[in-house]
């Protein structure tokens, strides 16, 4: 619980934390940074990272000389990008597994679904995934499972990498050290979050009763 607690601390304070790193630890808090984003998109259990604010933020503090905005938007980008493809990498060896084994517990109609959707679709999900925490930490792992051609995937993680992360950082840069930006950030930092996992809850909650609906006139 406490240590939920801390990370729940971090993703709503990250201003503070990462200011405490800059100044902890130096020049060594690009690296700290290029691990966090790494971890966030290329680690299937750790998508509660923060990862848009602590873009935007970051960004901003790049304003105040805290940092160099084209090194850290650099290396946040080879982060992203080679995080992505780690995560999908580990999808595609679980892939065939899933695909050649008849789980009992597994649809394999679904999983094909699923790969037929990624084909034809995939490119504007994984772009678009890279602004929706949690979904970004899971769009690239399932492209790997429902293997995704490795050419068409790596096209649009370049693409959506390149979009939030230079993005966000500059977004931060102009905009983060307005006052009105520093004096609501947490409440800034909540609507996202918010405006980003809501209408996902909403829709899985809105196929979950059209589905049992559908079970009772079946029955």
């Amino acid at each position: 619980m406490d240590t939920a607690l801390q990370l729940l601390d971090m993703v709503l304070h990250v201003d503070k934390f990462l200011g405490q790193f800059v100044q902890d630890y130096g020049v060594w808090v690009y690296g700290i940074l290029f691990a966090i984003v790494f971890a966030e998109t290329g680690l299937v259990v750790l998508p509660f990272l923060p990862g848009d604010s602590l873009l935007f933020i970051a960004g901003a503090m790049c304003a105040t000389g805290a940092m160099n905005e084209w090194v850290l938007a650099g290396l946040l980008l080879l982060a992203a990008v080679t995080g992505n493809t780690v995560n999908y990498m580990v999808g595609s060896w679980i892939g065939p597994k899933v695909f050649d084994h008849q789980w009992r517990f597994l649809d394999q109609k679904a999983l094909l679904k699923t790969h037929m959707f990624y084909e034809k679709h995939g490119g504007k999900t994984l772009v678009m995934a890279r602004f929706i925490p949690i979904v970004r930490t899971f769009a690239p792992f399932v492209a790997g499972v429902s293997q995704m051609t490795f050419a068409r995937f790596q096209l649009f993680n370049v693409i959506g990498a390149v979009i939030w992360v230079f993005g966000l950082v500059f977004a931060g840069y102009f905009f983060g050290n307005l006052p009105f930006i520093k004096q609501y950030l947490n409440l800034i930092v909540l609507a996202g979050i918010g405006a980003a996992v809501v209408p996902l809850v909403l829709g899985g909650l809105w196929k979950l009763v059209r589905g049992k609906a559908r079970d009772t006139r079946a029955s």
